[in-house]
């Protein structure tokens, strides 16, 4: 009987594969996660065509929408990643400290297009957002590389870094925002949605008015029904196999790759450290169990902590769930270098505005910060941008 290589010979061949998959070259914004399987990687690209289609009225569009595709808010440099839209978000915070989200009224997403056809019967250009609103907020659309690993996070872990008392007294009280059914949330801006599945199939009717299984309402205009004959595709105008693909696509998107550590970014590093800033923007996260192995057990070097802080009354917009409205989740600071505006709302033109628009529970850090002389200012912005 033919007999295999000798256990040492295996063992060097597994050990230089894997040598070779460690010097790698690093996925860029857009590509897949090293290590998927055959199967993974064909559904990573079915994904990305339908992540990539445009929809018209005839295919579901609206009648009530932001854009007609996922990777109209999500393109730059590449497919998942960011984009120059704002969206328009509304809630009304009641005396009890309920926050209503509005949804029988069409919130907490008011849709800036119409169809030609409701715009027809209604003569409206985009949906009313109600008068009794107790808040506003703009969001921009961020890149999505690496959100799969976020999924992967136990739920254990987020709990484990919130801290809602401040009991180590550091002027940090994170804490974990709830789903209406009590799950524990890590996507959105307010840390609202508890999976990356439920995150990319709410975008469907809430950008682009395409009805799903779990979500196959058009919903109302301000309260009132659609129109007859405004939206003849039957529901839901898309099905489980493709939602299925394009979660896919965007839980194996890679994180994108930092960049090379020179001496100013590691100086940069340790000023992010010292200063405080990894209080929140925690450096490291680890992936628990997952039926996928490109996922499972991975170290992510988001620099989040996935929590609500208080940001201070400068920022503060509207609640949702849990998250009053001077919370937000801390934001994910894996693909900074890749945007170009920054803040839930894009509203600021750089990452020193950004920094300075810090307050609340950041604002000890931001103040250390603008301490720094020039050189270790730079020295530290650098590094953000290697991100």
């Amino acid at each position: 009987m033919k007999q295999g290589p000798p256990a040492s010979v295996a063992l060097l061949a597994g050990t230089a594969a894997l040598a070779l998959w460690a010097c790698e070259k690093p996925p860029g914004p857009g590509e897949p996660l090293r290590g998927l399987t055959a199967q993974e990687r064909h559904r990573f690209d079915e994904g990305r065509k339908l992540f990539a289609q445009e929809f018209t009225p005839e295919t579901g569009l609206g009648p009530l929408f932001n854009e007609n595709s996922c990777g109209e808010c999500h393109e730059d440099p590449d497919l998942g990643g960011n984009g120059d839209e704002v969206e328009v978000h509304a809630t009304r915070l009641l005396s009890d400290g309920f926050c209503d989200p509005l949804a029988e009224l069409g919130g907490p997403v008011f849709q800036q297009r119409v169809t030609p056809a409701l715009h027809d019967a209604l003569g409206i250009d985009l949906e009313p957002i109600p008068e009794d609103v107790t808040a506003r907020g703009m969001r921009s659309s961020p890149d999505l590389f690496g959100f799969g690993l976020l999924d992967a996070v136990p739920d254990s872990a987020l709990l484990a870094m919130s801290d809602p008392e401040d009991r180590n007294h550091d002027g940090i009280s994170g804490r974990p925002n709830r789903f209406v059914d009590g799950r524990i949330g890590r996507f959105g801006r307010k840390a609202f949605v508890p999976t990356l599945s439920e995150f990319n199939e709410g975008a469907f009717p809430n950008e682009q008015g395409v009805t799903t299984p779990e979500f196959p309402d058009e919903g109302t205009v301000g309260g009132t029904p659609i129109p007859p004959g405004v939206d003849p595709l039957p529901e839901p105008e898309i099905d489980s196999r493709s939602l299925a693909l394009v979660n896919d696509f965007v839980r194996f998107l890679a994180p994108p790759p930092s960049g090379k550590p020179t001496r100013t970014i590691r100086q940069g590093r340790g000023l992010f450290q010292r200063i405080g800033c990894i209080a929140c923007h925690v450096p490291e996260l680890r992936t628990g169990s997952s039926p996928f192995r490109a996922l499972a057990h991975r170290r992510v070097r988001a620099y989040t902590d996935l929590l609500l802080h208080d940001m201070g009354p400068d920022l503060a917009d509207i609640c949702l769930g849990l998250a009053t409205p001077s919370e937000f989740r801390t934001e994910p600071l894996m693909g900074l270098g890749l945007s170009t505006r920054f803040l839930h709302d894009g509203r600021a033109a750089s990452l020193e505005e950004a920094v300075g628009e810090h307050g609340g529970e950041a604002q000890s850090a931001r103040d250390r910060y603008l301490s720094l002389i020039p050189s270790q200012r730079a020295a530290l912005l650098e590094f953000l941008r290697s991100l």
